[in-house]
């Protein structure tokens, strides 16, 4: 009977891969809402959540979120900013031309569909920058790119990303009676659900694109499986050297970042963009 609990117990469970998962998601999600209380500073919180999922999703799911989450926030915070508070002036300004067009009436309202349409379109570009920052090491502009990029690649996947992101937050301000229930749910693990989700979605679309790592996602492989993460720490005893996997934000700087640019930018011309 102990061998038996102490097996569904473990680590190697699939129950202990589960809580340790869950443990991951509480514990990055309590790291953006501290980080995120300066309001400022959302977008870097946002993006360095992507930079935990992106991790769990692609490794064995144990890290340290707080040690994952610091370091997201750390080395994107500049770019993730940028586009935070640009996109959130951008979106005011294109909010209240839509609002002065539908208080004129008459044929001016009409210019309300291509404002709302604009809206849309800056939401979803937003939506995939803050992923593809994470993912990626790569100047600003070649960002906003790539996030046009990958939006365009599966566009069926844009609604489902929007409905996640978007649908939780209506619900959560249309229901006042619930509203205690749901700021809990959001402080616990709210967003880092919402975001573990965009990171299953928008993994597969990225994966032809990123480094070699190992099983657990630690280090940054080459093509012939040598390790290329020199100051990073030991590799756990049990990795198996043939278990070679594909994964995102990693610690390191990307070593084949061009190469992967390059790529992008093959993929986009065979696209017609």
């Amino acid at each position: 009977m102990n061998e038996i609990l102490g097996s569904f117990l473990s680590n190697d469970s699939r129950f202990g891969r589960l809580m340790t998962r869950i443990g991951v998601l509480i514990g990055a999600n309590l790291m953006f809402v501290i980080f995120s209380i300066p309001m400022i500073t959302i977008g870097a919180s946002y993006t360095a959540l992507y930079h935990v999922c992106l991790r769990v999703q692609r490794g064995d799911g144990e890290l340290n979120p707080f040690k994952e989450f610091w370091k997201g926030f750390r080395t994107n915070w500049k770019q993730a900013t940028i586009v935070w508070i640009g996109g959130l002036l951008l979106f005011a300004f294109l909010y209240w031309d839509y609002r002065i067009c539908l208080a004129a009436g008459g044929a001016i309202a009409v210019l309300r569909y291509p404002l709302m349409a604009l809206m849309i379109a800056l939401l979803i570009i937003m939506l995939y920058t803050f992923p593809v920052i994470a993912a990626f090491e790569d100047k600003l502009p070649n960002q906003l790119r790539n996030a046009v990029f990958f939006a365009m690649k599966k566009i069926y996947k844009v609604p489902v990303l929007l409905f996640f992101n978007v649908f939780p937050l209506v619900l959560t301000y249309t229901d006042p009676q619930m509203m205690p229930l749901y700021g809990f749910i959001w402080v616990i693990f709210g967003y880092s659900a919402v975001v573990m989700i965009g990171a299953a979605l928008l993994l597969p679309e990225m994966k032809p694109y990123l480094p070699l790592v190992d099983a657990y996602g630690d280090f940054i492989l080459d093509k012939e499986g040598n390790r290329l993460a020199a100051d990073a720490e030991e590799p756990r005893e049990d990795t198996p050297e043939s278990e070679i996997v594909m994964s995102s934000a990693s610690s390191e700087p990307d070593p084949d970042s061009h190469e992967a640019q390059q790529k992008i930018l093959d993929d986009m011309m065979r696209m017609g963009m």
